[in-house]
């Protein structure tokens, strides 16, 4: 069965860092993209960062997130990583990786709707 986890999420103070982890069972994952998203209750999802499996690994980020957060990928592990540095209090949000779509991120995958494959999330919180 094809499973996403993320993990790492938790509270954080402004200013500060977390890594969320996205273990992914059941696929190899290298020749996918991978994405983070966020949702805040009431509020659309945004991506916020996207690895491609090409062989450049080109990245993609949020305008809001850029020069903030670091997306990366361990294929051999099967596990993506979002490093979030700068943390501001409007990063608070349930944070979700996403793969099984496209080999490249290319320009569509700011809405998450070309992944397939989901993880349950992990809820981010940052004190002002």
């Amino acid at each position: 069965q094809v499973q996403l986890v993320e993990s790492g999420g938790g509270m954080a103070q402004s200013g500060g860092s977390l890594r969320l982890s996205c273990v992914i069972s059941g696929f190899e994952v290298g020749g996918y993209a991978i994405g983070w998203y966020r949702q805040v209750p009431g509020e659309e999802r945004e991506g916020v960062a996207c690895i491609g499996a090409d062989g450049g690994h080109t990245t993609s980020y949020g305008a809001s997130v850029k020069g903030r957060f670091t997306i990366s990928r361990d294929n051999g592990s099967n596990r993506a990583y979002l490093l979030m540095t700068n943390l501001k209090p409007e990063d608070a949000a349930t944070y979700f990786c996403a793969t099984h779509g496209p080999l490249r991120c290319g320009t569509d995958w700011y809405d998450g709707r070309i992944f397939r494959l989901w993880g349950q999330g992990t809820q981010v919180t940052v004190s002002a």
